[in-house]
């Protein structure tokens, strides 16, 4: 089964304290619909304007994305500009250009509205309801959010909650969001609000995920050489997603645990150069080889 990934697609600036690139292939979307298609087929949607470079089309066709919802508009393409301090985990945003990005209207094309795996990337809680508005049952919608919204559109995230089955933030985000300082009572507080599941990523510390009256706490796999984080995040939900999508039958809390688990591996890969750089020569073995390890270090037994 395909994923529906709907979200944003961008040219990103990244600096490090040891080096910078400019127009790299970026975007909450982009990261997240090349970590879903190691396991399942994918359907993007976003948009871009016309200066985005052919050659990254070429790569999303590569690892066989429909482009199909991939919208183009006169004008220039969502631009991102960040610095990274030496920690790797603290990050400064120098620039935003939504260009063509700020009067982007998700459009799903007729045969993505029987989509069963939905992964609504970081864009705004009303785009992402709308998106669900054009749905036809899917069978389990994620949905992915940031500082921003929690800000200036609180209300919407809110509305949108009942109608997902995994919300997924940062654990700053869990905590601006709930107002509680423990991670624990933010990730039920978030449930009791109507996702079945919350994921709460906690970077190189790895994440939380909680269910009705179930808890599991994945750690990050250990690097040694980290080159850029941008997109950990968004790679860490795409692959979740393509994982499950690739599962018959229910998702449950089991399902979702080794989705975790694959999400982090895939993420731990995406982090060791910049942009989508190290997921252009990833291939599924070395997946599978990296989570056999992770699972022996982390003696995840119900995962045999």
């Amino acid at each position: 089964m395909s994923v529906l990934v709907v979200g944003s697609i961008a040219l990103d600036t990244v600096k490090t304290p040891v080096e910078e690139h400019a127009d790299l292939l970026g975007g909450s979307a982009s990261f997240a619909a090349v970590g879903a298609s190691f396991f399942s087929p994918v359907r993007l949607v976003g948009v871009v304007g016309d200066d985005f470079p052919e050659e990254h089309i070429g790569f999303f066709r590569d690892r066989q994305i429909d482009l199909e919802g991939l919208q183009r508009a006169a004008g220039k393409t969502f631009r991102w500009s960040g610095e990274y301090h030496w920690d790797l985990n603290t990050r400064e945003t120098r620039s935003v250009d939504l260009n063509v990005f700020e009067h982007f209207s998700p459009e799903l094309p007729p045969a993505y509205r029987q989509s069963e795996m939905v992964l609504l990337a970081n864009i705004a809680p009303k785009l992402q309801s709308q998106v669900l508005d054009q749905m036809d049952k899917p069978r389990f919608v994620i949905a992915d959010t940031m500082d921003l919204w929690i800000n200036i559109a609180n209300e919407d995230l809110r509305a949108l909650l009942p109608r997902v089955d995994l919300l997924v933030l940062n654990d700053s985000e869990a905590r601006q969001f709930t107002k509680e300082t423990s991670l624990i009572r933010a990730g039920r507080q978030i449930r009791a609000l109507g996702p079945r599941f919350v994921a709460i990523k906690k970077g190189e510390h790895g994440c939380l995920l909680f269910g009705e009256g179930a808890f599991f706490s994945c750690g990050a796999y250990p690097l040694e050489d980290i080159h850029d984080p941008t997109g950990a995040g968004d790679t860490f939900v795409g692959a979740l997603a393509g994982y499950l999508s690739a599962q018959s039958g229910t998702v449950g809390f089991a399902e979702l645990r080794k989705a975790v688990v694959y999400g982090s591996v895939v993420a731990s890969y995406n982090v060791e150069a910049f942009s989508l750089g190290r997921l252009r020569s990833l291939k599924r073995e070395d997946i599978e080889g990296r989570y056999g390890m992770f699972r022996r270090m982390s003696h995840f037994e119900a995962f045999e």
